[in-house]
């Protein structure tokens, strides 16, 4: 599946306030994050850094989600995924063929 098409296809199943189109999918996919690290936090605690499958699949869906904000909120900016993914990886690969992919700063 296309990114683009997720997006187009995902946007039938976004409810939430009008009023509130920015910070929803926002305070969404932080929350969404935020359940991704504890679970890679409690697989560091608990299983030794193993991810056990049921904790995989655990995943697989919290990634699902947030995909979901991601889509929401690119299409509330009027942005397009699969431009954001080439844009980023076009970003990536100048950084790695330039040496400088590790570090920080957007301007390197």
């Amino acid at each position: 599946m296309e990114l683009s098409d997720y997006q187009a296809r995902s946007r039938r199943t976004a409810q939430y306030p009008r009023e509130s189109w920015l910070a929803y999918p926002a305070l969404g996919l932080a929350g969404e994050a935020g359940e991704i690290a504890e679970h890679a936090k409690k697989a560091i605690r608990d299983e030794g850094g193993v991810v056990a499958e049921e904790r995989r699949a655990a995943m697989s869906k919290e990634l699902g989600d947030v995909l979901w904000y991601v889509a929401q909120l690119a299409t509330e900016l009027e942005l397009d995924l699969d431009e954001i993914a080439a844009e980023n990886l076009e970003k990536l690969l100048s950084r790695q063929r330039r040496g400088v992919l590790s570090g920080s700063g957007d301007e390197r």
